[in-house]
């Protein structure tokens, strides 16, 4: 009976956990997704006010962007991206859309603008970026106007390597993002080169360089405390339910207690999403 009991219990704990992974991987695929598709569309209405001003003269220069805001629109027309970006490279920033590495100019400057994206989650805007070859275009509209680049080559590197957002004397725009796919084992680097004149471009900040060459190119690297307390609060939910349910009466254990459970597994799965590679 004992080790009918611990196989049992065993068993249960695998479907569960199981269950958790699915939970999981369905809010990675689909979940994510919303959240995106809601702050694209806030985005856009707001790089659409921003770019009704008049655009400043080639020798004006824009005061930063915040972190979290939109700074441009780019478009792949082979692979059906368009996109509002915004500044930063963060997770916060890139659950929004395509991020902007802040040391980098801006597109349509002078030198190596850099802008990374999530391959598989959070709208996967660059799920499809290996399919671009050398001669397809790309458009980015920013505050000084719309740009032209052409794809010249891609490559795959290291998470670690940060070399490939260095300044350049040509003019062109590397776009970064996990590879291969459901994988953060390396990065998908995809160099184009503008079209046409570019702007000057203010010198980078050595802050920003700094954090980055400490995160690589996920971006910064984000806190564990609130996973874990997060992670906490659904155990005891789930345990607390568990409870109750053979000392009280089970179904109305579980309809109270689930939905609390749910509730908290989102930001639980929210905070584990932060630990990730900003650009899976």
């Amino acid at each position: 009976m004992g080790v009918r009991r611990v196989v049992a219990g065993v068993g249960r704990g695998l479907i569960t956990l199981g269950v958790l992974i699915l939970l999981f991987v369905a809010f990675q695929l689909w979940g994510t997704g919303i959240s995106e598709a809601r702050n694209q569309h806030r985005l856009k209405k707001e790089f659409k006010t921003v770019v009704q001003a008049p655009p400043p003269g080639p020798q004006v220069t824009l005061p930063p962007t915040p972190e979290g805001d939109a700074i441009a629109i780019i478009e792949i027309p082979k692979i059906n991206v368009n996109k509002a970006v915004v500044e930063g490279v963060g997770v916060p920033d890139l659950k929004k859309g395509p991020g902007h590495y802040p040391q980098t100019p801006m597109p349509g400057q002078k030198g190596n603008a850099a802008i990374a994206g999530h391959r598989t989650t959070y709208g996967h805007p660059f799920y499809d970026l290996d399919a671009l070859k050398p001669g397809d275009d790309i458009y980015v509209s920013t505050r000084q106007g719309k740009f032209h680049y052409q794809v010249d080559h891609s490559m795959n590197v290291s998470p670690s390597d940060v070399a490939v957002l260095d300044p350049t004397p040509d003019n062109r725009l590397t776009l970064t993002t996990c590879t291969p796919r459901f994988s953060a084992a390396q990065r998908l680097i995809v160099v184009s080169k503008l079209i046409g004149p570019a702007f000057d471009a203010p010198p980078p900040q050595p802050t920003t360089i700094r954090v980055l060459a400490k995160a690589g190119l996920s971006g910064k690297s984000e806190d564990k405390a609130p996973t874990i307390e997060w992670g906490l609060l659904a155990a005891l939910v789930f345990f607390g339910t568990w409870y109750m349910a053979r000392r009280w009466k089970r179904w109305p254990a579980y309809l109270i207690g689930t939905p609390v459970f749910l509730f908290i597994l989102f930001f639980f799965f929210e905070n584990v999403s932060r630990l990730l590679p900003a650009n899976i």
